[in-house]
């Protein structure tokens, strides 16, 4: 993988996946879908008739799932009652656009020819994207980051603690995840930069 780079003719974004880096990427985008969609808070209905047209039926508490905490943050540190009231007019709307932005990679993957199940040894995927895709992608990189980050309790200044740890260890298998995460990350602002 050798990241993104920028079209200089088409200005599309483009990137050359393997057939394993292309699933393992499906299957991120694919996990955050599935807990953003199935650990959504139960919605406070409303009884003002406004806000129940506009939709304003979101959870009113903070999401239990340390990873869904990290991505749904108290917007108010030490007012309870704005963070409600905040939360319950927006994570629906922010839950949504995080999984549809995760669904693109998904389907841009797909579209791009991964097949559904990868049983393909060598199978190479050429990722085009344009201008809206690649900043969508950004996004959601950013999701899959701190998703992983929470989940293996990456802190700043703690690389000696995952450099150390051996080869086969699984935590250092999934830092090493995360850390392509990034690299990908970064190769699509250098690109979009260009």
């Amino acid at each position: 993988m050798s990241g993104f780079t920028r079209h200089r003719r088409s200005k599309q974004v483009i990137a050359t996946f393997t057939g394993f880096e292309a699933d393992l990427l499906r299957s991120l985008a694919s996990q955050l879908v599935e807990l953003l969609r199935n650990e959504a808070a139960a919605p406070v209905e409303s009884t003002d008739p406004l806000e129940a047209m506009l939709d304003f039926d979101g959870p009113t508490q903070a999401p239990d799932d340390p990873v869904l905490a990290r991505l749904f943050p108290s917007a108010y540190h030490g007012d309870e009652e704005a963070s409600s009231e905040f939360r319950r007019f927006t994570e629906g709307g922010l839950r949504d656009g995080k999984s549809r932005a995760a669904c693109t990679i998904i389907d841009d993957l797909e579209e791009a020819g991964l097949p559904p199940l990868l049983e393909e040894d060598g199978l190479m995927i050429d990722v085009e994207l344009d201008e809206d895709a690649a900043h969508t992608w950004m996004r959601s990189f950013t999701d899959l980051r701190l998703a992983l980050a929470t989940r293996l309790g990456i802190e700043d200044g703690d690389e000696d603690y995952w450099m150390q740890l051996p080869d086969d260890d699984p935590r250092a298998q999934a830092h090493d995840i995360y850390e392509w995460v990034g690299y990908l990350q970064e190769t699509l602002v250098l690109a979009l930069q260009r």
